[in-house]
């Protein structure tokens, strides 16, 4: 059983969009940040964007102005919200929790818990 369950992953065309959610559980409840992450093929895995309990979000220079994160504390959920996909955005995303700040949480290495992740395909 995931401690973090991601689901709104797909395929698209260049230009797209898909919203990407994620619901935590008990053990992610008082995390600092919830975010997601991505992987492409032989690539290393990148921070995209990061929500903490202040109300704080970061994002990857790569996405800002197309990607936007939300969080429900109360709910214990996070959601990306992504427009204007591009090719390069294509990977396998993940939605992670730890104990940091926002700008912080964007680095993989401040992650403690990681969910399951969910394939997002964009094509030219």
């Amino acid at each position: 059983v995931w401690p973090m369950v991601a689901s709104g992953g797909g395929s698209v065309q260049t230009g797209g969009s898909l919203r990407l959610s994620c619901r935590g559980s008990a053990i992610t409840a008082d995390k600092y940040f919830m975010g997601w992450f991505r992987q492409a093929p032989g690539q290393a895995r990148e921070g995209v964007a990061a929500a903490d309990r202040g109300g704080i979000v970061a994002y990857a220079d790569s996405v800002k102005g197309r990607f936007t994160i939300s969080r429900d504390v109360g709910a214990n959920t996070v959601t990306l919200v992504m427009n204007n996909l591009k090719p390069e955005d294509t990977g396998m995303y993940g939605c992670a929790a730890g104990g940091v700040v926002a700008k912080l949480g964007l680095d993989p290495r401040y992650a403690e818990i990681w969910g399951q992740e969910t394939q997002v395909i964009v094509s030219s």
